[in-house]
């Protein structure tokens, strides 16, 4: 007997989840900070254009195969090409890369709840930085918060789609946005705040190199959860009544809303009180807590706050990046759902450890140079997202038949999608070819080559994999 695939309960829930999955720890904690470090709204704007042109239409594409053959990524591409498996299998290693890293991340943001109770705001600047760095280095204690966050990825993935993800993001994405306007509205309230707006809305392209178009690049299909399988395997539980090009739109949206929300929350706050902005990843552990702590008595409250949404945005996240997997060996393997959430959840807990653990006791790899925390960022982010788009782009655009994709999108005629040639020809012609010379311009400009060309290496033994398994 044929199994019965689960479906999601609702629009509104459908909606909720997959924004959940776009809106992350990619809006809070690294699109500020790659802002900060590439000229402020110069980056806004290149991230902008490639998530209005490029985004939306690998989003739809995704939804669209995912629906299509009602499988999760690896079933669904390989249902349309035994020769494009290897893009399939890129996005549930990609899920897993990010969540050898992801859950470490967001085990600080829970950690910090807690230290925004217990007197982190009355250190001084250096005291929080140092505090930071000791916690991040400690080996147990970032560990210990790292299991405790992905174990409630595990129960909520456990529960399956409707009564897991789904209901798990109805609570968690109107109480990250509501957290978010709370702490933004104090920031503009904030004396010398003006100046930070103009860093996010007045563009400085003096900073803009070859790496800043890849960091904008990488950053828009991190962020709406492109290239890794997630959307393709949300699509795989759409309902045939549901306007795929309409959701697309709805979800990248929400997706950018809070990116810009979480810039208006921090930047103002940050130039009021004369910190830098361009503080890489500690932007978010070091500089806020000071502006935090800058704020006096009330400080910690808006440190608890912000903090919470930190967690609960990682948490909507990585809950999609973890069903990536489980929804392959389910299809794929017919393992029981549970079954197949502890076993991965095992997995990426020994990934997670090592991540953290590169942070202090073990150090950067030999060969690469990084940490296997800053090895797992750096293929995902820069490799395979890209290169996932721009190959899932090509699926879409020249093996998968143009009216079987007509058909599905537009539900059997039934809905209007007046821009339908414009999407194909972006999608066949445009969007690879894009993300290919972003690529090759963002290799030359970064000091990590020596991984990249690492990342390319296991796609082309991915790709040769799959063309002699048929």
């Amino acid at each position: 007997m044929e199994k019965q695939r689960e479906n999601w309960g609702s629009r509104i829930g459908f909606v909720l989840a997959a924004a959940g999955s776009a809106v992350g720890l990619g809006n809070i904690w690294r699109f500020p900070y790659l802002t900060g470090e590439n000229g402020g709204s110069a980056f806004i704007l290149i991230y902008l254009v490639f998530v209005i042109f490029i985004g939306i239409s690998v989003m739809i594409a995704e939804f669209t195969l995912g629906r299509n053959s009602g499988l999760a990524t690896v079933g669904a591409i390989k249902s349309y090409s035994d020769r494009f498996t290897f893009v399939g299998a890129m996005g549930v290693l990609s899920a897993f890369l990010i969540m050898g890293f992801y859950p470490v991340v967001g085990g600080w943001a829970l950690a910090y709840i807690l230290e925004s109770v217990t007197g982190l705001y009355s250190l001084t600047p250096d005291g929080i930085g140092d505090t930071f760095g000791a916690f991040i280095t400690g080996g147990v204690q970032p560990v210990v918060w790292m299991l405790i966050f992905l174990a409630m990825n595990v129960l909520i993935v456990a529960k399956g789609i409707k009564g897991g993800i789904e209901k798990a993001a109805k609570v968690l994405m109107p109480t990250l946005f509501i957290l978010l306007i709370f702490i933004a509205i104090r920031s503009l309230t904030l004396d010398g705040a003006g100046e930070g707006l103009a860093f996010i809305f007045r563009p400085d392209f003096s900073e803009v190199d070859g790496g800043t178009f890849l960091a904008a690049l990488g950053q828009a299909f991190f962020s709406l959860s492109l290239g890794m399988g997630a959307m393709i395997t949300y699509g795989s539980y759409l309902s045939k009544k549901e306007n795929l090009v309409e959701n697309a739109v709805i979800v990248t949206g929400l997706d950018v809303g809070v990116a810009l929300l979480a810039g208006i929350a921090m930047f103002p706050a940050i130039f009021a009180f004369g910190m830098e902005p361009a503080q890489g990843p500690g932007l978010v552990f070091v500089v806020i807590p000071m502006v935090f702590a800058e704020m006096g008595g009330i400080g910690a409250l808006f440190g608890i706050i912000f903090f919470i949404a930190l967690a609960v945005a990682a948490l909507t996240s990585s809950v999609s990046l973890m069903e990536v997997v489980v929804s392959y060996l389910i299809d794929q393997r017919d393992v029981q759902r549970k079954k197949a959430v502890y076993g991965t959840g095992v997995v990426m807990a020994i990934m997670a450890v090592l991540a953290s653990l590169s942070l202090g006791v073990f150090g950067p790899l030999p060969v690469f140079n990084v940490g296997v925390f800053d090895l797992f960022d750096i293929l995902s982010d820069k490799v395979f997202l890209g290169l996932g788009g721009m190959f899932i782009a090509i699926v879409t655009g020249w093996v998968v038949d143009k009216e079987v994709l007509r058909k599905e999108i537009t539900n059997d005629g039934t809905v209007g999608f007046a821009l339908f040639e414009a999407w194909h020809f972006l999608i066949k012609w445009i969007i690879p070819l894009a993300v290919a010379v972003v690529a090759i311009f963002g290799i030359i400009d970064i000091e990590e080559t020596a991984v990249m060309l690492f990342g390319i290496a296991i796609v082309a033994l991915l790709a040769v994999f799959s063309r002699k398994l048929h």
